[in-house]
């Protein structure tokens, strides 16, 4: 496993991040995958302690909700996607500064930045509305485990 996917693994117990847990398909196809633009990896003392990506807006569940809430078509949107934080370290901006530069990088790209974010993972979801971001409506996606809530789909203008 990549030090990325093993980050990944030791943060899962604190954070339920990604939420199914094992994953049906190899780690490193979670952290790196088909539809990135672009990614990002926060390094501590030459260790990664955090990633987020940017990525295409595939998803044809949560696509036309954000695509609605932008009135954008979804080639002109691009999506904050794969952000974790090694426990350790919480605390000390890195998650912010990690959107921040995803966050970035899609409106250098003229995409609108769209993301979604399952309530339960309420420090996420606190993060992006004090960063602006707004609820556009909730889908129940496949890969969803029975009992979770349904998956927040969020804009940020």
């Amino acid at each position: 496993m990549t030090a990325l996917g093993e980050l990944l693994a030791a943060q899962r117990d604190a954070s339920r991040y990604p939420l199914r847990w094992p994953l049906p398909f190899p780690v490193e196809e979670f952290v790196v995958r088909a539809d990135d633009l672009a990614g990002w990896t926060a390094l501590l003392d030459g260790r990664p302690v955090g990633h987020v990506s940017a990525q295409r807006a595939a998803d044809e569940v949560v696509r036309p909700l954000w695509e609605q809430g932008h009135g954008r078509p979804a080639d002109r949107l691009g999506v904050l996607g794969t952000l974790f934080v090694d426990p350790g370290v919480r605390g000390r901006g890195l998650g912010r500064l990690l959107h921040d530069t995803a966050l970035g990088w899609l409106r250098d790209h003229d995409l609108g930045p769209c993301l979604d974010v399952v309530p339960i993972h309420a420090a996420a979801q606190a993060m992006y509305a004090a960063a602006g971001w707004r609820e556009v409506g909730r889908v129940r996606p496949r890969w969803l485990p029975d009992g979770e809530p349904d998956v927040v789909a969020m804009v940020l203008s």
